[in-house]
Protein backbone atom coordinates (compact mmCIF):
# COMPACT_ATOMS: atom_id res chain seq x y z
CA UNK A 1 0.00 0.00 0.00
CA UNK A 2 1.28 3.45 -0.90
CA UNK A 3 0.10 6.91 0.10
CA UNK A 4 0.06 9.48 -2.70
CA UNK A 5 -1.04 13.05 -3.24
CA UNK A 6 -3.55 13.49 -6.06
CA UNK A 7 -3.79 16.76 -7.96
CA UNK A 8 -5.83 18.34 -10.73
CA UNK A 9 -4.54 20.24 -13.74
CA UNK A 10 -5.45 23.92 -13.70
CA UNK A 11 -7.07 23.77 -17.16
CA UNK A 12 -9.62 21.27 -15.89
CA UNK A 13 -11.24 23.92 -13.69
CA UNK A 14 -13.57 26.78 -14.60
CA UNK A 15 -11.96 30.10 -15.40
CA UNK A 16 -12.87 33.45 -13.86
CA UNK A 17 -12.42 32.40 -10.23
CA UNK A 18 -10.15 34.12 -7.75
CA UNK A 19 -7.14 32.09 -6.60
CA UNK A 20 -8.76 31.59 -3.21
CA UNK A 21 -11.93 30.31 -4.87
CA UNK A 22 -9.86 28.06 -7.12
CA UNK A 23 -7.94 26.52 -4.21
CA UNK A 24 -11.13 25.99 -2.25
CA UNK A 25 -12.66 24.25 -5.28
CA UNK A 26 -9.61 21.98 -5.61
CA UNK A 27 -10.21 20.74 -2.07
CA UNK A 28 -13.99 20.50 -2.50
CA UNK A 29 -13.43 18.25 -5.51
CA UNK A 30 -11.23 15.96 -3.41
CA UNK A 31 -7.74 16.88 -4.62
CA UNK A 32 -4.62 17.64 -2.61
CA UNK A 33 -3.10 20.22 -4.93
CA UNK A 34 -3.41 22.22 -8.14
CA UNK A 35 -0.96 21.84 -11.02
CA UNK A 36 -0.12 25.40 -12.08
CA UNK A 37 0.13 26.18 -15.81
CA UNK A 38 2.51 28.51 -17.64
CA UNK A 39 1.64 27.62 -21.22
CA UNK A 40 2.35 29.34 -24.55
CA UNK A 41 -0.51 31.84 -24.28
CA UNK A 42 0.35 35.48 -23.61
CA UNK A 43 -1.98 35.40 -20.59
CA UNK A 44 -0.17 32.59 -18.80
CA UNK A 45 3.33 33.56 -19.96
CA UNK A 46 2.69 36.88 -18.20
CA UNK A 47 2.75 34.97 -14.90
CA UNK A 48 6.53 34.78 -15.27
CA UNK A 49 6.58 38.55 -14.79
CA UNK A 50 4.25 38.74 -11.81
CA UNK A 51 5.07 41.57 -9.46
CA UNK A 52 6.13 41.02 -5.87
CA UNK A 53 2.60 41.93 -4.83
CA UNK A 54 0.99 39.44 -7.23
CA UNK A 55 3.26 36.68 -5.95
CA UNK A 56 2.44 37.60 -2.36
CA UNK A 57 -1.31 37.58 -3.08
CA UNK A 58 -1.00 34.12 -4.64
CA UNK A 59 0.98 32.79 -1.67
CA UNK A 60 -1.51 34.27 0.75
CA UNK A 61 -4.39 32.58 -1.08
CA UNK A 62 -2.55 29.25 -0.83
CA UNK A 63 -1.80 29.66 2.85
CA UNK A 64 -5.31 30.84 3.70
CA UNK A 65 -6.86 27.78 2.04
CA UNK A 66 -4.22 25.28 3.19
CA UNK A 67 -3.18 24.65 -0.41
CA UNK A 68 0.04 23.97 -2.29
CA UNK A 69 1.35 23.70 -5.83
CA UNK A 70 3.41 20.56 -6.43
CA UNK A 71 4.41 21.36 -10.01
CA UNK A 72 4.65 24.39 -12.27
CA UNK A 73 3.82 23.01 -15.71
CA UNK A 74 5.99 25.03 -18.11
CA UNK A 75 4.68 24.23 -21.58
CA UNK A 76 5.48 27.72 -22.90
CA UNK A 77 8.66 26.30 -24.41
CA UNK A 78 6.51 24.83 -27.17
CA UNK A 79 6.21 28.38 -28.53
CA UNK A 80 9.75 29.41 -27.58
CA UNK A 81 11.77 26.17 -27.78
CA UNK A 82 15.24 25.55 -26.42
CA UNK A 83 16.24 23.96 -29.74
CA UNK A 84 15.08 26.72 -32.07
CA UNK A 85 17.20 27.63 -35.09
CA UNK A 86 16.65 31.29 -34.16
CA UNK A 87 19.15 32.42 -31.51
CA UNK A 88 16.69 35.08 -30.30
CA UNK A 89 14.10 32.38 -29.60
CA UNK A 90 16.67 30.27 -27.75
CA UNK A 91 17.62 33.30 -25.66
CA UNK A 92 13.92 33.87 -24.91
CA UNK A 93 13.57 30.22 -23.87
CA UNK A 94 16.42 30.52 -21.39
CA UNK A 95 15.03 33.78 -20.04
CA UNK A 96 11.66 32.08 -19.54
CA UNK A 97 13.31 29.30 -17.58
CA UNK A 98 15.22 31.72 -15.36
CA UNK A 99 11.95 33.53 -14.61
CA UNK A 100 10.09 30.24 -14.03
CA UNK A 101 12.70 29.13 -11.51
CA UNK A 102 12.43 32.43 -9.63
CA UNK A 103 8.63 32.21 -9.70
CA UNK A 104 8.76 28.64 -8.39
CA UNK A 105 11.03 29.71 -5.53
CA UNK A 106 8.73 32.62 -4.64
CA UNK A 107 5.60 30.43 -4.71
CA UNK A 108 7.13 27.48 -2.86
CA UNK A 109 6.96 25.18 -5.89
CA UNK A 110 9.63 22.46 -5.88
CA UNK A 111 9.21 21.00 -9.36
CA UNK A 112 9.02 22.49 -12.87
CA UNK A 113 7.67 20.13 -15.50
CA UNK A 114 9.25 20.75 -18.91
CA UNK A 115 7.76 19.79 -22.25
CA UNK A 116 10.14 17.39 -24.00
CA UNK A 117 10.24 19.13 -27.38
CA UNK A 118 13.45 20.19 -29.10
CA UNK A 119 11.22 22.27 -31.38
CA UNK A 120 7.51 22.13 -32.13
CA UNK A 121 6.53 24.62 -34.83
CA UNK A 122 9.74 24.39 -36.88
CA UNK A 123 11.66 21.55 -38.57
CA UNK A 124 13.57 19.08 -36.41
CA UNK A 125 17.25 18.81 -37.26
CA UNK A 126 20.43 17.46 -35.72
CA UNK A 127 21.14 21.05 -34.71
CA UNK A 128 17.76 21.43 -32.96
CA UNK A 129 18.65 18.38 -30.87
CA UNK A 130 22.09 19.75 -30.00
CA UNK A 131 20.78 23.22 -29.13
CA UNK A 132 18.11 21.62 -26.95
CA UNK A 133 20.63 19.59 -24.98
CA UNK A 134 23.07 22.47 -24.63
CA UNK A 135 20.36 24.81 -23.38
CA UNK A 136 18.79 22.16 -21.16
CA UNK A 137 22.16 21.84 -19.44
CA UNK A 138 22.06 25.58 -18.75
CA UNK A 139 18.50 25.26 -17.42
CA UNK A 140 19.51 22.45 -15.06
CA UNK A 141 22.47 24.48 -13.78
CA UNK A 142 20.17 27.44 -13.07
CA UNK A 143 17.60 25.23 -11.32
CA UNK A 144 20.17 23.37 -9.22
CA UNK A 145 21.51 26.62 -7.78
CA UNK A 146 18.05 27.29 -6.34
CA UNK A 147 17.22 23.67 -5.43
CA UNK A 148 14.36 23.41 -7.96
CA UNK A 149 13.73 20.11 -9.77
CA UNK A 150 13.27 20.04 -13.55
CA UNK A 151 11.28 17.04 -14.77
CA UNK A 152 10.79 16.25 -18.44
CA UNK A 153 7.39 15.02 -19.53
CA UNK A 154 7.12 12.11 -21.95
CA UNK A 155 5.47 13.71 -24.94
CA UNK A 156 3.04 13.47 -27.84
CA UNK A 157 6.10 13.96 -30.04
CA UNK A 158 8.74 11.38 -31.03
CA UNK A 159 11.68 13.47 -29.78
CA UNK A 160 11.18 12.50 -26.11
CA UNK A 161 8.27 10.07 -26.04
CA UNK A 162 9.64 7.51 -23.60
CA UNK A 163 11.29 7.28 -20.21
CA UNK A 164 14.23 5.51 -21.84
CA UNK A 165 14.92 8.61 -23.92
CA UNK A 166 14.79 10.81 -20.84
CA UNK A 167 17.16 8.40 -19.10
CA UNK A 168 19.59 8.59 -22.01
CA UNK A 169 19.41 12.39 -21.83
CA UNK A 170 20.53 12.10 -18.21
CA UNK A 171 23.74 10.45 -19.45
CA UNK A 172 24.49 13.73 -21.21
CA UNK A 173 23.49 15.95 -18.28
CA UNK A 174 24.47 14.50 -14.91
CA UNK A 175 22.36 16.08 -12.19
CA UNK A 176 19.88 14.99 -9.54
CA UNK A 177 17.88 18.07 -10.52
CA UNK A 178 16.95 16.59 -13.92
CA UNK A 179 14.31 13.87 -13.70
CA UNK A 180 11.31 12.40 -15.53
CA UNK A 181 7.59 13.16 -15.43
CA UNK A 182 5.82 10.36 -17.32
CA UNK A 183 2.42 10.92 -18.86
CA UNK A 184 0.97 7.41 -18.89
CA UNK A 185 -1.30 8.34 -21.79
CA UNK A 186 1.56 9.56 -23.95
CA UNK A 187 3.66 6.53 -23.03
CA UNK A 188 0.85 4.17 -24.01
CA UNK A 189 0.03 5.89 -27.31
CA UNK A 190 3.41 5.11 -28.89
CA UNK A 191 3.42 1.47 -30.13
CA UNK A 192 7.18 1.11 -29.67
CA UNK A 193 6.88 1.61 -25.89
CA UNK A 194 6.61 -1.35 -23.53
CA UNK A 195 4.88 0.68 -20.83
CA UNK A 196 5.52 -1.68 -17.92
CA UNK A 197 9.19 -2.10 -18.81
CA UNK A 198 9.57 1.66 -19.27
CA UNK A 199 8.25 2.35 -15.77
CA UNK A 200 10.06 -0.52 -14.07
CA UNK A 201 13.39 0.36 -15.67
CA UNK A 202 13.15 4.05 -14.89
CA UNK A 203 11.28 4.26 -11.58
CA UNK A 204 14.30 5.88 -9.90
CA UNK A 205 13.95 8.89 -12.24
CA UNK A 206 10.21 9.46 -11.79
CA UNK A 207 9.15 12.39 -9.61
CA UNK A 208 5.50 12.81 -10.68
CA UNK A 209 2.92 11.13 -12.93
CA UNK A 210 0.23 12.45 -15.26
CA UNK A 211 -2.96 10.40 -15.50
CA UNK A 212 -4.41 10.95 -18.97
CA UNK A 213 -6.10 8.71 -21.52
CA UNK A 214 -5.07 8.59 -25.19
CA UNK A 215 -5.69 6.77 -28.47
CA UNK A 216 -2.64 5.20 -30.06
CA UNK A 217 -0.47 6.20 -32.98
CA UNK A 218 -0.87 3.84 -35.95
CA UNK A 219 0.34 3.75 -39.53
CA UNK A 220 -2.66 5.79 -40.67
CA UNK A 221 -3.62 7.69 -37.47
CA UNK A 222 -1.49 10.29 -35.64
CA UNK A 223 -2.92 9.33 -32.27
CA UNK A 224 -5.17 11.39 -30.00
CA UNK A 225 -3.29 12.84 -27.06
CA UNK A 226 -5.86 15.24 -25.58
CA UNK A 227 -9.51 15.26 -24.57
CA UNK A 228 -10.00 11.48 -24.57
CA UNK A 229 -12.49 10.66 -21.79
CA UNK A 230 -11.05 8.34 -19.14
CA UNK A 231 -11.85 4.78 -20.10
CA UNK A 232 -12.40 5.60 -23.80
CA UNK A 233 -8.73 5.34 -24.73
CA UNK A 234 -6.28 2.45 -24.52
CA UNK A 235 -4.47 3.21 -21.25
CA UNK A 236 -4.77 0.29 -18.84
CA UNK A 237 -4.96 2.48 -15.76
CA UNK A 238 -5.51 -0.42 -13.37
CA UNK A 239 -2.38 -2.20 -14.57
CA UNK A 240 -0.27 0.97 -14.55
CA UNK A 241 -1.41 1.98 -11.07
CA UNK A 242 -0.84 -1.55 -9.76
CA UNK A 243 2.67 -1.34 -11.14
CA UNK A 244 3.42 1.98 -9.46
CA UNK A 245 1.95 0.64 -6.22
CA UNK A 246 4.09 -2.52 -6.38
CA UNK A 247 7.21 -0.40 -6.98
CA UNK A 248 6.43 1.68 -3.88
CA UNK A 249 5.98 4.93 -5.80
CA UNK A 250 5.09 7.70 -3.33
CA UNK A 251 5.20 10.70 -5.66
CA UNK A 252 2.13 12.57 -6.80
CA UNK A 253 -0.47 11.79 -9.45
CA UNK A 254 -2.07 14.60 -11.42
CA UNK A 255 -5.33 14.08 -13.30
CA UNK A 256 -4.69 15.88 -16.59
CA UNK A 257 -7.84 16.91 -18.41
CA UNK A 258 -9.35 19.85 -20.25
CA UNK A 259 -12.95 21.02 -19.80
CA UNK A 260 -13.17 24.25 -21.82
CA UNK A 261 -15.64 22.57 -24.22
CA UNK A 262 -17.69 20.94 -21.45
CA UNK A 263 -21.21 22.05 -20.62
CA UNK A 264 -20.53 21.27 -16.95
CA UNK A 265 -16.77 21.26 -16.18
CA UNK A 266 -17.31 20.51 -12.50
CA UNK A 267 -19.36 17.40 -13.28
CA UNK A 268 -16.63 16.12 -15.61
CA UNK A 269 -13.93 16.61 -12.97
CA UNK A 270 -16.08 14.86 -10.36
CA UNK A 271 -16.58 11.93 -12.73
CA UNK A 272 -12.84 11.67 -13.36
CA UNK A 273 -12.10 11.78 -9.63
CA UNK A 274 -14.67 9.05 -8.96
CA UNK A 275 -13.11 6.94 -11.73
CA UNK A 276 -9.68 7.07 -10.12
CA UNK A 277 -11.02 6.77 -6.57
CA UNK A 278 -12.51 3.44 -7.58
CA UNK A 279 -9.21 2.25 -9.02
CA UNK A 280 -7.26 3.42 -5.97
CA UNK A 281 -9.62 1.54 -3.66
CA UNK A 282 -9.35 -1.59 -5.79
CA UNK A 283 -5.56 -1.49 -5.89
CA UNK A 284 -4.84 -0.30 -2.36
CA UNK A 285 -3.51 3.18 -3.10
CA UNK A 286 -4.37 5.60 -0.29
CA UNK A 287 -4.75 9.26 -1.08
CA UNK A 288 -2.96 11.69 1.20
CA UNK A 289 -5.42 13.49 3.54
CA UNK A 290 -6.57 16.87 2.27
CA UNK A 291 -5.15 19.62 4.43
CA UNK A 292 -7.47 22.27 5.75
CA UNK A 293 -6.39 25.67 7.08
CA UNK A 294 -6.09 26.01 10.83
CA UNK A 295 -9.15 27.55 12.44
Amino acid sequence: MTVNAVGIYEKALPTGLTWEETFDLVHELGFNFLEFSVDESDERLARLDWTERERADFRNAMWKTGSRINTLMLSGHRRFPLGSADPRVRAKALDMMAKAIDLAVDLGVRNIQMAGYDVYYEPKTESSREWFIENLRTCVEMAAKKMVMLSIETMDDPFLNSLSKVDYLKTQIHSPFLQAYPDVGNLTAWPENDVAHEIESNIDNIVAVHLKDTKPVTADFPGQFKEVPFGDGTVDFEAVLRLFNRLGYNGSYTVEMWTSKAADPIAEVKAAKAYFDGLFDKIGIVQEPILRPAA
